[in-house]
């Protein structure tokens, strides 16, 4: 591809969705339904104009990209334009096969979402307003996947804070209504959000300064930069703090539950799929690079602590009583694999780590959706609550045993990869340490099998529950209401057998507005068939993500050797 097509695809990739954000949140609120189908049509068209990145560079492309061609840190595609003279800032945009992954995977995630809003806006704000949020969060996230400069890395970092506040804060928990003392619990969860996240933007903004001004740049492509072994693990100690509380790592991840269980689904699924992933980038991508004899000093402890995290994330899934906070848990455990996988500073855990990211993202996203499915239709999300799934809603109870299984790692499906590696990588790495960490992760592993199956069958076995008896296996509520009325009044018509009228009329009259279809709409099927195509696909063939990955990971290493 023609390097100017391509510097014009990498910033067409941030300026159709924030350009689409503005317009999208300036429609009148009479058009509030084509503004949604508007801003799904804007997020289709930064997916195809992110797919085609790959194919930026025709010397270094796809599978051309090896050692004996590519020197450090050449990206498929890049824009190096002039930013602020004065101090010798530029606008630095390039994407390689570290970032080109969770791209497309935050565009395609976006899109779905999107698209979703169209189907069902959550209460509490107007749809078009929730789908221009998306669009913003999407401009924040990839501009960080694409900042190939320090401080542009920086101010991407931080615009994905203000819109997500907004859609926890506004949109979330609204369906459900307020707490048993009248206070409205997501704008707790979201203030919360926001406060660990400027915690931890202090300490980036701290942290990136100190390398910029005592390395004199802040480009990206002067990595590794000539600073002393105590600078660095100064600034590596800083960023890597900043980074965990993204991630999140434990003991920094207790806004992560909160966030998740008010956010709406839509919120959730950009939350754990890809907003995530912007610390575990910018930990390989800025503080490996940036400072990696900072990284070797602290690998040790970054160790112990992902660990803990698998082991502490699966103990609390298994004593959660609430679908998408068990689910919201369970991420941090998996994202202990990722960050276990950073630590060990080989080449297979950083690509343990970079497969894990994706698989998460995909895994996660979709056991969102469907938590979010469950929760629309029975009006809970307590598991105590919930039970027989599979007897109302066979399919969604289906779908929902193989997003599970996916993510407690099936081999042969996306999770499977990732967090084995990081177990072989910590091997790898040797010593007495990291072979206790392995074994550990290892045993992390069993426990993350034991909270999902437990899920499943509290879920979707046994005998329906009352909220999941209003579920009709059907794809119509309408078609199945008399056969529902039936069974809830005994056959015998309205007022039910031994009975009087009195006293079941207002059940029968509540059917109408409680009863919903067990079976996925064709809008949720839409949303959710990408993301299954992809667990399957990524659980067989890997090299999708991983192609190309070897030179910059092992040019990010060389100055990283432990």
């Amino acid at each position: 591809m023609n390097p100017d097509v391509s510097a014009v695809l990498l910033v067409a990739v941030l300026a159709v969705p924030g350009l689409g954000a503005l317009a999208v949140a300036l429609l009148p609120a009479a058009r509030d339904r084509q503004a949604r189908v508007l801003g799904t049509v804007i997020a289709a068209v930064t997916l195809a104009v992110a797919v085609p990145l790959r194919w930026g560079s025709a010397e270094f492309g796809w599978f051309a990209y090896t050692p004996s061609q590519a020197p450090p840190l050449v990206p498929w595609a890049l824009v190096d334009l002039p930013w602020v003279p004065a101090l010798d800032l530029r606008f630095q945009l390039g994407v390689d096969a570290i970032s080109y992954p969770l791209v497309v995977l935050t565009a395609l995630l976006t899109l779905l979402c999107c698209g979703y809003t169209v189907w069902r806006v959550p209460p509490g704000g107007p749809g078009r307003l929730l789908t221009a949020l998306l669009l913003a969060i999407e401009v924040g996230i990839l501009g960080t996947f694409l900042a190939f400069d320090l401080l542009l890395f920086f101010v991407f970092f931080e615009v994905v804070l203000l819109p997500m506040y907004a859609v926890i804060a506004v949109w979330g928990g609204a369906h459900y209504g307020p707490d048993s003392a009248g206070r409205a619990p997501q704008r707790a969860a979201a203030r919360k959000f926001a406060l660990y996240t400027l915690f931890g933007s202090v300490l980036l903004l701290v942290g990136v300064l100190l390398v910029v001004t005592s390395a004199g740049t802040s480009s990206m492509f002067a990595f590794p930069l000539p600073l002393d072994r105590g600078t660095q693990v100064f600034a590596f100690t800083l960023l890597a703090i900043a980074f965990a509380v993204k991630s999140p790592l434990w003991p920094l991840h207790t806004w992560l539950p909160d966030a998740h269980t008010q956010a709406p689904t839509v919120g959730s699924v950009i939350l754990a799929g890809v907003l995530l992933k912007m610390g575990t980038y910018g930990l390989i991508r800025v503080g490996l690079g940036a400072a990696p004899e900072g990284a070797q000093a602290a690998s040790g402890v970054l160790g112990v602590l992902a660990v803990a995290a698998i082991i502490i994330g699966s103990l609390v899934c298994l004593a959660q009583t609430e679908l998408k906070r068990l689910i919201a848990y369970s991420s941090i455990g998996h994202m202990g694999f990722v960050l276990l996988g950073i630590a060990t500073l080989t080449a297979t855990g950083i690509q343990a780590a970079l497969l894990g990211n994706i698989a998460h993202g995909v895994i996660t996203g979709l056991l969102f959706f469907l938590a979010g499915a469950v929760k629309d239709r029975a009006h809970t999300g307590r598991l105590d609550e919930l039970g027989g799934l599979r007897e109302n809603a066979p399919r969604l109870a289906g779908l929902l045993g193989f997003a599970a299984i996916a993510s407690l790692g099936l081999p042969g499906l996306a999770g499977f990869w990732g967090e084995a590696f990081a177990v072989v990588a910590a091997v790898q790495r040797g010593g007495g340490l990291w072979i206790t960490l392995a074994v550990l992760a290892a045993a992390g592993g069993a426990l993350t099998a034991a909270y999902l199956l437990r899920l499943l069958r509290r879920v979707t076995h046994g005998p329906a529950s009352p909220a999941v008896s209003l579920l009709v296996p059907s794809w119509s509520v309408a078609g199945a209401l008399a056969a529902a009325v039936a069974s809830r009044t005994g056959g015998d018509g309205p007022s039910g057998s031994g009975s009087s009228g009195d006293e079941e009329e207002p059940v029968v009259a509540g059917l109408p507005e409680r009863l919903a279809p067990g079976w996925p709409t064709a809008a949720e099927l839409l949303a959710w068939s990408p993301l299954v195509i992809l667990v399957l696909l990524l659980g067989v063939y890997p090299a999708l993500v991983l192609s190309g990955t070897d030179v910059p990971i092992g040019d990010l290493l060389e100055a990283v050797r432990p």
